[in-house]
């Protein structure tokens, strides 16, 4: 097994789900604006886009959400989708390989319709500059045959949004980032939010959770739904063997610890990349490649899914040299901050 997949397999990865946990996914997210938790700001001003796009009758301007994993930019979309009461298409940058994939995607479309396409930094070139006229214009050209017979068709398409998810918004290239009328960046969740979404689907699973442990569980799911959600999973599963009617701040203390989750979050890997900073280099700065290559990770996994939530807490910071430990790390890992 390679290191991406063990990262994929982490109770707080943020990342790829598998089947039975997609459905379980699809099962406890929320239909409508009034049902989605946290992103306030974001909520508020959509909820003027959508209204406005209904009252003119017209198709909502293309939306870009970017932000880390894990903090609902699919379920986003899906509700903006509800809320407008059309169809949505979904599909991802790398699922559309040439141009005739996406042909075949805006072909499906009706007029309003949403074309939702996740990790949108990673279509292919060809077929981001097919992308422009589609989302500017509502038309594509293709070339029909080969050869002499080769000819240029015009296909118009329907008013339509295409909502692009991103955890990346740097490596989308201006052309394209620019024809988005609606740019919204998904911030970490509160506390008080994750306590909520804990609540909520503990609801939804029918299972009884005390106020302590939903606090303690949004304490320790790095401000982030989907890893709330698999902890709770997880801590239901310790819960019932266990013969306990409710979930408890003891049960979930139980189960994290096991789980090696500490209190605030961190797992084994991310103790791993800050230990090996503070005992190799001192504390820093280390490039990302030396980084990753130190603790067997690759530089694209540390850079999504490790470093976003540590610089969050302020557990790390970024120089012009490289990565460096804070003050805040080395006392959380028991360490005596180096001197200035």
């Amino acid at each position: 097994m390679n290191e991406l997949t063990e990262n994929d397999d982490r109770i707080i990865s943020a990342n790829n789900l598998d089947d039975s946990e997609e459905n379980i996914e699809r099962s406890i997210r929320p239909q409508l604006l009034d049902q989605y938790i946290g992103q306030s700001d974001i909520k508020s001003e959509l909820q003027v886009y959508i209204q406005a796009a209904k009252q003119r009758e017209e198709a909502l301007d293309h939306v870009l959400l970017y932000g880390p994993p894990g903090l609902g930019k699919t379920t986003l979309a899906m509700v903006i989708a509800n809320e407008l009461q059309v169809n949505i298409r979904t599909t991802s940058g790398p699922a559309i390989e040439k141009p005739g994939d996406l042909l075949s995607l805006l072909n499906e479309l009706r007029p309003g319709d949403v074309l939702f396409i996740d990790e949108i930094h990673r279509l292919p070139k060809i077929v981001e500059e097919m992308l422009y006229s589609a989302m500017e214009d509502f038309f594509v050209d293709i070339v029909i045959g080969q050869g002499p017979t080769a000819h240029p068709v015009h296909f118009p398409l329907p008013p339509f949004t295409l909502i692009g998810a991103t955890t990346q918004a740097g490596m989308l290239s201006a052309p394209l980032r620019d024809r988005f009328g609606i740019v919204e960046h998904m911030n970490y969740y509160t506390v008080n939010e994750l306590e909520q979404i804990v609540r909520r689907t503990a609801d939804i699973f029918q299972t009884a959770i005390s106020d302590e442990g939903a606090h303690e569980v949004g304490l320790r799911s790095r401000g982030t739904p989907r890893v709330a959600n698999r902890l709770l999973k997880r801590i239901r599963d310790f819960a019932q063997v266990a013969s306990k009617s409710e979930i408890d701040l003891e049960i979930v203390q139980y189960a994290l610890r096991l789980l090696k989750v500490d209190d605030l979050g961190l797992d084994d890997t991310d103790i791993k990349l800050l230990k090996t900073m503070i005992d190799f280099y001192n504390g820093g700065p280390v490039g990302l490649n030396t980084l990753a290559a130190n603790i067997g990770e690759e530089t694209d996994t540390i850079a999504e899914m490790y470093e976003p939530y540590l610089l969050q807490i302020g557990m790390l910071k970024r120089t012009a040299r490289g990565r460096m430990v804070t003050d805040k790390a080395y006392l959380h890992l028991g360490y005596t901050p180096k001197q200035k």
